[in-house]
């Protein structure tokens, strides 16, 4: 252990070298080690890597990006706090993730995409602070937006780390003012490949948990009649895409009251509630527990299930139990 110390400190020593050649060969080595052996990710984080680690996301190298971008990558695995508690580090990885139309790497912009995600897998307390970052919330959206020229890894990345934020519910509001709604839908309806689907409707049943999704949701080229279609037995949605537009509108519900639940009514009247039933029937326990409380705010069909009360004191932005409970398969 004392030769592996000795040996971080040395790379770390050159990452503050004037030759960029120097630096770039210490952070591959820091990277592999990182990736290759987890014993190291304290060491190099004790070692005050971390700070040059992030400056170097501001490199217009693209190998040196790279490389940052997967150590920062690797340690978020184990070394969350010491990441959290550095100053600059999630502002680094915004820069990176704001330009991945322009002048970031590609493959460092999947890597702190997929590092947001690390950081709050498993974290509540870092869900808001990364969530008041507005430039990383908004250029996470603008992944989706740019969805036909970003590789669908990224995506899939994005669509993991905004979810993550989501799991905030007071973060819902913010996700919705940047067009996440839009961006969503508009991901479903276009894209087409039925991981990316599952994955953007997860985020979907997750933003609707708040009062402002109704809206949005209305707003955004018919988001409930998308939702009723990727019920309708017809599409042939996966079973996970359709338990999560089970939650999605099972959210809009909570939130919204008696006049979301008439236009869900309207929505879902024509092909979906086969759907909904299907999702009751063979879906997994909590898709089928979802399935059965929507059918019975919807229709009054009961299957053994508590009522669900139209109220605002339902919709989990308000701080309910369900805070940190995934309302959708992920």
């Amino acid at each position: 252990m004392d030769s592996q110390r000795r040996t971080v400190r040395t790379l770390v020593s050159k990452l503050s070298s004037v030759s960029e050649a120097a630096r770039v060969d210490a952070l591959c080595q820091l990277r592999l080690m990182s990736k290759q052996d987890p014993q190291t990710r304290p060491v190099i984080s004790e070692a005050g890597a971390i700070p040059y680690i992030a400056e170097t996301l501001y490199s217009s190298s693209h190998t040196s990006q790279e490389n940052a971008a997967a150590t920062l990558l690797n340690l978020s695995i184990t070394e969350k706090e010491p990441l959290m508690s550095t100053r600059g580090v999630l502002d680094a990885i915004a820069h990176v993730i704001s330009h991945h139309v322009t002048t970031s790497s590609p493959a460092a912009v999947q890597s702190a995409a997929a590092t947001i995600h690390s950081l709050l897998s498993s974290v509540d307390a870092y869900r808001p602070v990364v969530g008041s970052k507005r430039e990383i919330v908004y250029s996470l959206v603008d992944i989706l937006r740019c969805h036909v020229s970003s590789p669908p890894r990224t995506i899939k990345d994005a669509l993991k780390a905004l979810f993550a934020i989501a799991l905030h519910p007071l973060n819902r509001a913010t996700m919705i003012n940047l067009g996440v709604v839009p961006a969503l839908f508009s991901l479903v309806v276009k894209d087409g490949r039925v991981g990316i689907v599952e994955d953007a409707t997860a985020v979907v049943a997750q933003v609707a948990g708040c009062e402002d999704a109704a809206e949005a949701f209305r707003k955004a080229s018919g988001g409930l009649g998308v939702l009723a279609d990727l019920l309708d037995l017809a599409t042939a949605a996966s079973m996970r895409t359709k338990e999560n537009a089970v939650s999605a509108l099972l959210n809009l519900v909570r939130c919204g009251g008696e006049k979301v639940a008439a236009d869900v009514r309207d929505a879902v009247a024509f092909g979906a509630l086969d759907g909904i039933r299907d999702v009751r029937d063979g879906g997994s326990g909590k898709g089928r527990t979802k399935a059965a409380e929507l059918l019975k705010v919807l229709l009054g069909e009961s299957n053994g299930t508590v009522d669900v009360a139209l109220s605002s004191d339902n919709c989990s932005s308000f701080g309910s139990s369900r805070n940190h409970d995934s309302d959708s398969v992920w």
